[in-house]
């Protein structure tokens, strides 16, 4: 019943769902376009309706709005935040580029429109090695996951890096040897990691990337059973390409995604209630490195 209200408000507001890889199954279910930061990034930019509804957390909802500023974007669950995208200051980015010289910001999509308005371009974690790799500057400041940061710098040799300090709550709670219980269980299992998790778990993993890259590998994996170290929404998408294969999470759930219903889909699709709203100047400012990022990312 609520599926076919929500098809008939969606008709009637000319909007397109989205959703996270992260967000309750129902939800998943019902969207248009289902996929991580990246792809929904690329869907938002390309768009011909006149409301995008972004279910996931504020700063997704927010680059939905930047690249689309004359378009209604609604948020079912306003409230639904990334502590991560918050954790960088404008001043120390800005006091950085005083004291060091050939410096690039790079930024994690998985961040406010504030932070994306004071750096050089934008990266996701498919992305991440490819755009820092390709930047002239020897120095970079990688806000504001760590963890990813670290991640790219092991990959991207001969530049210098330096961090904000911030992370993600769900994926940092994820320790080596909660992995290497679950090993113990299932010792054909492959171990399948997202990068936002610490350097201790990305040591023993068998395969590390991005939300899509880590689908896409356990499709073509000849691999029957996998340890799953990412936020386990993802295990909606896994069931429907990979069938006969299981997987066993051990990453908590992101508690800002799963409040997300369909019941708030349909209440921000009938009330406008969620709107994005966001300064032109804002917008202008963390336009441009979310641009660079679709452009270098091609």
């Amino acid at each position: 019943m609520i599926t076919e209200e929500i098809l008939q408000w969606k008709e009637k507001e000319n909007a397109v769902i989205l959703a996270h890889y992260y967000v309750d199954a129902q939800v998943q279910a019902l969207a248009d376009y289902v996929g991580d930061s990246y792809y929904l990034a690329k869907v938002a930019a390309k768009t011909d309706k006149s409301t995008i509804v972004f279910c996931g957390v504020r700063f997704m909802g927010e680059s939905a709005k930047i690249l689309n500023p004359n378009r209604r974007v609604l948020l079912p669950e306003s409230d639904a935040d990334c502590p991560m995208a918050h954790m960088a200051r404008e001043e120390e980015i800005a006091a950085l580029r005083e004291r060091v010289d050939d410096l690039a910001v790079v930024c994690y999509i998985n961040s406010s429109a504030k932070l994306k308005s004071v750096c050089d371009v934008c990266v996701t974690s498919s992305n991440a090695v490819k755009i820092t790799a390709s930047l002239p500057q020897k120095n970079i400041l990688f806000i504001p996951d760590e963890n990813l940061g670290n991640f790219v710098r092991s990959k991207v040799p001969g530049k210098k890096f330096y961090y904000s300090g911030g992370y993600c709550p769900v994926h940092a709670m994820l320790l080596a040897r909660d992995v290497e219980n679950e090993k113990l269980a299932h010792p054909a299992a492959k171990v399948l990691t997202h990068p936002e998790c610490r350097g201790e778990v990305l040591a023993i993993s068998d395969f590390i990337g991005s939300t899509a890259e880590i689908i896409d590998y356990a499709q073509k994996s000849g691999g029957k059973e996998f340890i799953l170290c990412t936020e386990p929404g993802v295990l909606y998408e896994l069931g429907l390409r990979c069938k006969e294969k299981i997987f066993y999470p051990v990453t908590p759930c992101c508690m800002d995604m799963k409040k997300i219903t369909p019941e708030s889909v349909l209440n921000c699709l009938r009330t406008g209630d969620g709107e994005v709203i966001l300064s032109k100047e804002l917008m202008d400012a963390a336009r441009k490195p979310l641009q660079r990022m679709l452009e270098l990312a091609k």
